[in-house]
């Protein structure tokens, strides 16, 4: 069953280089290097850190923004025009069709995390950088399963997409959210307390996206191997978890 499915992975890889996404992904790159270096030579201090952290935050969001975007617009076009039909009907099961979509919008997301991280070699020694691009390209990977996810359930592309970046930027958030929740001498009142409760129970639910691709690591270089190993072992969880829900949420479709 590896066959169909790689031979879906290559085809969804194939549909993303048609639509043009590497101009977008290379004219995404041009716009992030020149808006920064307007602000570089706006800054009076620490001109290079903050071109730096800037660069770094308007790359992360243009890779999150360009994977969601194409894999729930893909996912809705292939609805449309019957070809998820067509695929249902070849003697395969459904799991092959969706981790073959997955290993697709998966291998979709290197472009942008490589080409993003080559552009961190400029402010960061290559062992940052590249820890840099490798945490980009989990955090892509954990939005595409998340958005495939959504594109299932939801089967609609305004909704899904905005459930998808929701879902990023409370993942982004919950870190802070708990540090204000919980900030030392505050005497908080009974539904303070209750809100800080069901902000706690929400982050035992979200990845911490807060600690992927941090600019401080292009800034001042504190990357680490502990990082590396806890971004990969979200990774690992919660893209297993959210295929399980997708797969789930296939098979109970009547197509």
């Amino acid at each position: 069953m590896m066959r169909p499915a790689l031979t879906i992975a290559r085809y969804t890889l194939l549909e993303a280089l048609r639509n043009r996404l590497l101009w977008l992904v290379l004219l995404m790159m041009a716009g992030a290097v020149a808006v920064s270096g307007f602000l570089n030579e706006l800054a009076l201090t620490e001109s290079r850190q903050l071109q730096a952290a800037l660069l770094g935050a308007v790359l992360r969001f243009a890779a999150v923004f360009l994977v969601a975007t194409f894999v729930i617009t893909s996912m809705a076009r292939e609805a449309n025009d019957k070809g998820l039909e067509l695929l249902m009907a070849l003697p395969m099961p459904r799991a092959v069709y969706l981790f073959g979509k997955l290993a697709g919008f998966g291998a979709l997301a290197v472009l942008p995390a490589l080409l993003f991280g080559a552009l961190g070699l400029c402010f960061a020694p290559p062992e940052q950088a590249a820890l840099w691009a490798f945490s980009l390209l989990c955090e892509c990977w954990i939005v595409a399963a998340f958005s495939v996810l959504c594109m299932l359930t939801l089967n609609q592309v305004l909704p899904a997409l905005a459930a998808s970046f929701a879902f990023y930027l409370l993942a982004r958030v919950i870190g802070a959210l708990q540090l204000l929740g919980h900030g030392a001498g505050i005497v908080q009142s009974g539904g303070q307390q209750m809100l800080n409760t069901g902000i706690d129970g929400l982050a035992l639910l979200l990845p911490h996206l807060d600690q992927f691709t941090r600019s401080d690591w292009l800034v001042y270089h504190s990357g680490s191997g502990a990082d590396l190993a806890t971004i990969a072992a979200q990774t690992a969880i919660y893209v297993a978890l959210m295929a399980a829900a997708a797969l789930f949420d296939l098979h109970r479709k009547a197509i």
